[in-house]
C-alpha cells in the first residue's frame, strides 16, 4: 500500500491538470459568451466557487482542513468571494472587478503560502509560489482597472485566469518531469 507522501505527487499532478483544465475551458466561455451578460454573469460566480471547491477537495486530500490552514482560509476566502460577485453582478461591472481583485490578492497569497509548504515536502512548487505572487499583483491591477473610466467586462478578468491555467500546467508538467527523473535515477 502506498503512503500518502508517495502518492502526494501523483495527486498534485491530476489536481493541478484539472485546474489548467477548468481554466483554459472558463476563459474560452469568458471569450464566447462575453457579450451576452447573463452567461457572463454566471461565469463571473462560477470562477470562485470553483476555487473554493478545488481547495477544499485538495486540503481533505491532503490531511484535512486543519493541517492546510493557508486552503481553509482560501475555502472561506473564495466562499465570502462568491457570494459578494452573486451581489455585485447586479450592481456594476467596476464592483465586480474591484471584488475580483481583492480575491486576487488574498488568494493569491495564500497559494504562495501553500506552495512554500508544499516545497518544503514535495518540491516543483516554484510556480504555484511565482502564481500566488503574481495573482497578488494583478488583484492591485484589476482594482486599479475598477475605479478607472473605461467600462470593465468579463475579458478583463480573462487574462487572469488564463495565467492561473498556464501556471497550473506548468505545475502539472514540472511534477511529471520531476518524477520522471528521480524514476530514471
Amino acid at each position: 500500500m502506498q503512503s500518502q507522501s508517495s502518492t502526494q505527487p501523483n495527486w498534485l499532478w491530476s489536481y493541478y491538470l484539472t485546474r489548467a483544465i477548468f481554466s483554459v475551458a472558463w476563459v474560452a466561455a469568458a471569450i464566447l459568451f462575453s457579450t451576452q451578460a447573463n452567461l457572463a454573469a454566471l461565469l463571473l460566480v462560477i470562477y470562485p466557487a470553483w476555487d473554493a471547491l478545488a481547495n477544499l477537495v485538495d486540503a481533505k486530500s491532503n490531511g484535512g482542513l486543519q493541517a492546510n490552514r493557508s486552503q481553509a482560509l482560501n475555502v472561506a476566502v473564495s466562499t465570502v468571494t462568491t457570494l459578494a460577485v452573486i451581489a455585485a453582478v447586479s450592481s456594476s461591472m467596476y464592483t465586480v472587478l474591484a471584488v475580483f481583485g481583492v480575491w486576487a490578492i488574498f488568494s493569491g497569497l495564500l497559494q504562495l503560502n501553500t506552495g512554500v509548504k508544499r516545497w518544503r515536502s514535495y518540491g516543483a512548487q516554484w510556480a504555484m509560489i511565482l502564481s500566488g505572487a503574481q495573482s497578488a499583483l494583478a488583484g492591485g491591477f484589476m482594482i486599479s482597472r475598477s475605479i478607472g473610466d473605461v467600462a470593465p467586462t468579463i475579458l478583463d478578468i480573462a487574462p487572469y485566469a488564463a495565467f492561473g491555467a498556464f501556471y497550473f500546467l506548468l505545475s502539472a508538467v514540472w511534477l511529471v518531469v520531476t518524477a520522471y527523473r528521480k524514476a530514471e535515477a
